[in-house]
């Protein structure tokens, strides 16, 4: 009777707090607020990669031109990723879509640009903390533009 109190009641238990988990982080997953967090996790990922790339394997010497040529890797994959995953409910056409998720990426590519090349070229700061301060303006512009503007949900 003891073995079974010690063993078998925390493993069940544990079971049905694993359930318990995996309820709530699948309902966490159907948020659009955390789908959005996702795909910016992997479109900032990949523009941060191909900024590092260009500045360290390519050897360019400008942060802001490193920044453009990466920018427009992560807006790729932020397209592909609002369109399909984040915003997936939206009826807007396709082509509506690109167009105005290019007004909004140019407008927030610019603004991430300018702060990085204010912080970093200009200034001589540490390019990746002006990157971080750069991505937070960027993501806040993006997602209000996306969700009023773009693909209207």
């Amino acid at each position: 009777m003891l073995l079974i109190k010690l063993i078998i009641v925390p493993m069940s238990m544990a079971l049905s707090m694993s359930t318990t988990k995996l309820v709530r982080l699948a309902r966490l997953a159907e948020r659009q607020s955390f789908r959005y967090l996702v795909n910016g996790l992997v479109a900032t990922t990949a523009h941060f990669l191909t900024l590092t790339f260009c500045l360290k394997v390519l050897l360019w010497q400008s942060a802001g031109a490193s920044n453009a040529v990466a920018a427009c890797c992560g807006i790729f994959l932020s397209f592909l990723g609002n369109r399909y995953y984040v915003f997936r409910n939206s009826a807007e056409p396709l082509f509506k879509q690109i167009y105005r998720f290019l007004f909004v990426y140019l407008a927030a590519a610019l603004g991430h640009g300018l702060i990085m090349y204010l912080w970093a070229d200009l200034f001589h700061f540490n390019y990746i903390l002006g990157f971080l301060l750069a991505t937070t303006f960027q993501v806040v512009c993006s997602y209000f533009g996306n969700k009023l503007m773009v693909f209207k949900v």
